[in-house]
């Protein structure tokens, strides 16, 4: 597992890229240990990141990276949904941006020969692309509209379902799932609660294992403010530490 340096860094933008709803942001980050495929790192921008006569400060955001290249550039995924994340879009080459990571645990390759299968929703797909760089797996991907499928080129080869059938299947990425799925399968997800818990509850039925990359609300990324709990069948853990990935096993239902 990558240890993260002690203390936050400044690194530079180096690009910035659009596919449809996201925002794509590449920061140069070449003297930290690579991340693993599903860690994730705290982020702010460096310059008008609230805090004004008017305003209230931001706290850092956690977002998985997207991919790691050679040079030591790291990529990330951003929708703007808000003021915090809307800062982030607006990020371009020479701006700064305070990273904190990498943090968490991530993917663990799959056991006994399985064939590992990629389920993504939304900016879910984020963890999937990085990993997908290393066990080059197929991928199902959803989303909701034909603007936010744009983001499925950030994988190689994926299947696609969409909300409105603008793209791809008409329907849920889990309907994918269900027709990929055999005994042989090790399935890694993220995306929002509801297509995860569609997910876990998919391959407990059919015996399926799966690693879920969980997402919650994260004010620190160590561990120490406890906002980032979430139940499993053997108590509370803290995502930015015990996770975000976690094993389906582990959970009787995602919140």
């Amino acid at each position: 597992m990558s240890l993260a340096p002690f203390g936050r860094r400044l690194c530079p933008v180096v690009a910035h890229s659009r596919y449809g709803a996201y925002d794509v942001i590449s920061v140069l980050d070449a003297e930290a240990p690579p991340p693993d495929p599903g860690q994730f790192y705290m982020l702010a921008a460096s310059e008008r990141w609230g805090g004004g006569a008017d305003e209230r400060p931001f706290l850092p955001r956690a977002f998985s990276v997207l991919r790691r290249h050679d040079d030591g550039r790291l990529d990330f995924l951003f929708e703007d949904v808000g003021p915090g994340t809307r800062r982030l879009c607006e990020l371009r080459a020479g701006d700064g941006l305070w990273l904190l990571g990498p943090l968490g645990i991530g993917f663990r390759a799959p056991e006994d020969d399985r064939r590992p299968l990629l389920v993504g929703g939304g900016v879910g797909i984020a963890p999937l692309a990085i990993w997908q760089d290393v066990t080059d797996a197929p991928a199902l991907l959803g989303f909701r509209d034909g603007s936010h499928a744009e983001g499925a080129v950030l994988l190689r080869g994926a299947r696609i379902a969409t909300d409105d059938g603008s793209v791809g299947f008409h329907g849920l990425v889990t309907e994918l799932l269900s027709e990929e799925l055999d005994p042989g399968s090790m399935v890694y997800a993220c995306g929002p609660p509801p297509m995860l818990e569609a997910v876990r509850a998919l391959c407990e039925a059919e015996g399926v294992p799966a690693q879920l990359a969980l997402e919650s609300g994260m004010a620190c990324g160590y561990g120490a403010c406890f906002g980032c709990v979430v139940p499993t069948r053997s108590g509370y853990v803290r995502l930015c530490v015990d996770g975000p990935v976690l094993d389906a096993a582990e959970l009787e239902l995602v919140a």
